[in-house]
């Protein structure tokens, strides 16, 4: 028995052997048939399909290779007008201080107009007080020597009894409030 099982399996070794190479190796008909389709598809893959397939793909490259420069050129132009942009941004505050610095100077030399401006008038109205005190001062001064004199005339020639003369009192009178500012 075990003999007839050794046989057995030795048979259907050998059977299995021979099935799975010609489950591998196909017939030769079908081996040319096979080879001279895959040749006739191959030719028109080749002779047709091929140039357009490379026509698409170039015309894709290029349509991808000028996308790719639009692109360049729009990012150029977008840094381009972000430097201008923030050039007229630092010019616009660089004008911005010197237009306050202007205002300031403008605001100072104003204010040193006005000062200079309120002290002339402050000394031109100091100035013209003097004055008026003092043509004030020598007017009552002489209105003062005028009635001082007067009344001493009448006085002296009361106490004299007599009429004095008006040169010789003026010229009494004179000297003695020249006296009295000496003092």
């Amino acid at each position: 028995m075990q003999f007839l099982i050794a046989a057995t399996l030795l048979a259907q070794e050998e059977v299995e052997t021979t099935s799975n190479v010609s489950l591998v190796l196909p017939e030769p008909n079908e081996l040319i048939a096979g080879i001279l389709a895959f040749s006739i598809v191959f030719f028109f893959v080749w002779k047709w399909a091929l140039p357009t397939l490379n026509q698409t793909l170039e015309a894709r490259q290029q349509a991808v290779s000028g996308e790719l420069a639009d692109a360049e050129k729009a990012k150029v132009e977008a840094e381009s007008l972000l430097s201008d942009y923030r050039a007229q941004l630092a010019d616009a505050k660089s004008e911005g201080n010197r237009i306050l610095e202007d205002a300031r100077v403008t605001a100072e030399q104003m204010r040193t107009d006005l000062l200079s401006k309120a002290e002339s008038e402050a000394d031109s109205i100091r100035n013209k007080a003097r004055d008026d005190a003092s043509a004030e001062k020598s007017r009552a001064l002489s209105d003062a020597r005028t009635q001082v004199g007067d009344i001493s005339i009448d006085l002296a020639g009361k106490i004299v009894g007599e009429a004095l003369d008006a040169d010789a009192h003026q010229a009494l009178i004179d000297r003695y409030l020249a006296d009295l500012e000496n003092l």
